[in-house]
């Protein structure tokens, strides 16, 4: 079952809803999707490369002819445009048995993200963080693989970025930021939907109100220090 986590201010004061928000994230993901990892590169000599794995974040089939690799874990990325793009990598992340949650997006359906093959079990939903939802991923990061941040039009000043950056990349976990900008991200993702595929309508032209639609085509550019000059894909 998906974790739905509620941040109400007037029932507790914010250090206890923290705190809270930390232990049932720690519940979710078996008290820290990251821990046998960490527990795994502590047992490591220090020079040793990390499998793909451990140090890359499943990606979708919709990305992989954007990027040349996929993004690492503990990296910041930017998404704007279609949202399939992002209900895909919380779907690709979730399937490999990661944890996830998306903070801040409250008409934010899951439906897309099951027929990618998301596994609620997994996820995490915090639709109204609060005033401060970069705090509350912030907290999220500590044992899970993914975090998506609606900042909803917020501006994060350069040094918070980068604090919170830090973090990421200590934690082994992807922030993935929506609805705003963040200050020195590795790579940004941009997607836009060029066309449906359409089932149940028949053969040819698919006629106005018949069938439902089976999958979204994208047409999707990612730029940044991590994939380089701009990429392009689809149209």
């Amino acid at each position: 079952m998906t974790a739905a986590v509620s941040l109400d201010r007037s029932e507790e004061n914010r250090a206890e809803q923290l705190e809270q928000l930390r232990r049932k994230m720690a519940m979710m993901s078996g008290k820290g999707a990251g821990s046998a990892a960490a527990a795994r590169r502590g047992a490591m000599p220090s020079n040793a490369a990390l499998p793909d794995s451990e140090s890359l974040l499943p990606l979708p089939d919709s990305l992989a002819d954007l990027l040349p690799t996929s993004l690492p874990k503990g990296s910041v990325a930017v998404l704007s445009g279609a949202r399939s793009l992002l209900l895909g990598m919380v779907a690709a992340v979730t399937a490999a048995g990661g944890h996830a949650a998306i903070v801040g997006q409250p008409d934010l359906g899951l439906l897309a993200a099951v027929e990618m093959g998301a596994d609620l079990s997994r996820l995490a939903v915090i639709p109204d963080p609060g005033v401060d939802p970069v705090e509350v991923a912030a907290v999220l990061m500590d044992g899970l693989d993914l975090v998506v941040l609606g900042l909803g039009g917020r501006k994060v000043p350069p040094t918070r970025a980068r604090a919170v950056t830090a973090r990421a990349r200590q934690k082994g976990c992807t922030l993935l930021v929506t609805g705003g900008d963040w200050p020195g991200a590795s790579a940004r993702l941009e997607a836009k939907v060029s066309g449906y595929e359409v089932m149940g309508a028949g053969g040819g032209t698919p006629i106005p109100g018949c069938g439902r639609i089976s999958r979204v085509r994208l047409a999707a550019r990612a730029g940044g220090r991590f994939v380089g000059p701009v990429r392009t894909v689809g149209g």
